[in-house]
């Protein structure tokens, strides 16, 4: 008997664990998916065939489904023409599904709206240094194209707040870094209030868009310094103006 097979026979053999047919079929289907055998939008078969297939109960091919639709590579639309669709999870849907997660943590009482202004800081200040270093021509348009429309839009139009967001969530996209500006967007979109009393006084409305030219101005010069020092300076000052009890400003 040889050295190595008397060392096996003396700790024994180790079993290795049997997946459950749920996993199994979870692993072959999300393997479809990510190898393109299935592309985004394409339907799976139906949950009877599946199980014909994989020879497992209609029960397992449910739950195997279940988990892939949690981790948002498919969608299950219901009724005679529906089933189980393809859809690849990108950062923008995860920016919904953070999104969404936050709030009703929030609604919750789990963390604050002063908590979540604090993380934009920590994740807002870094993105505008790195958009200075890696925006594009057509980042610099997008974000002018922003402030002009922010400037044409009325103080108590209540999409005036999503256009002041969308300024962010270019400077996010200019940062070059999509997980970066995933968590930007989500962050955005919680903090973005439906009214917001304060910032429709007419000298912080001013303030804001102030503060938006100069961002853009150094992100155009790719003036990295600049850009960080301003959006420490445009932060702490929606920080101090945010009226907590209607939801912080979305500036």
């Amino acid at each position: 008997m040889s050295e190595k097979a008397a060392d096996i026979t003396a700790d024994g053999f180790r079993p290795e664990p049997v997946m459950r047919p749920r996993q199994q079929v979870e692993n072959q289907l999300r393997a479809a998916i990510l190898d393109g055998t299935f592309a985004n939008g394409d339907k799976f078969p139906s949950e009877a065939r599946l199980a014909e297939q994989f020879g497992v109960s209609r029960a397992t091919i449910r739950e195997a489904l279940r988990s892939l639709s949690e981790a948002g590579l498919i969608s299950t639309v219901p009724g005679a023409g529906g089933g189980s669709f393809v859809t690849y999870f990108d950062h923008h849907r995860l920016a919904d599904f953070i999104s969404e997660r936050l709030i009703s943590t929030l609604e919750l009482g789990a963390i604050t709206y002063e908590e979540v202004i604090a993380f934009r800081a920590l994740i807002e200040v870094p993105a505008a240094r790195l958009a200075a270093e890696n925006r594009t021509e057509e980042h610099i348009e997008q974000l002018r194209a922003a402030i002009a429309e922010s400037e044409a839009t009325a103080v108590d139009d209540p999409r005036v707040y999503d256009i002041r967001a969308d300024f962010h969530r270019i400077v996010g996209a200019a940062a070059g870094n999509r997980l970066l500006s995933t968590f930007i967007a989500a962050t955005l979109r919680v903090t973005t209030p439906i009214t917001h009393a304060s910032l429709r006084i007419s000298k912080l409305t001013r303030q804001v868009l102030q503060d938006h030219t100069a961002l853009t101005d150094a992100i155009e010069k790719q003036d990295a310094e600049a850009a960080e020092e301003l959006a420490v300076k445009h932060l702490d000052f929606l920080r101090s103006n945010a009226a907590y009890g209607d939801g912080p400003s979305a500036g």
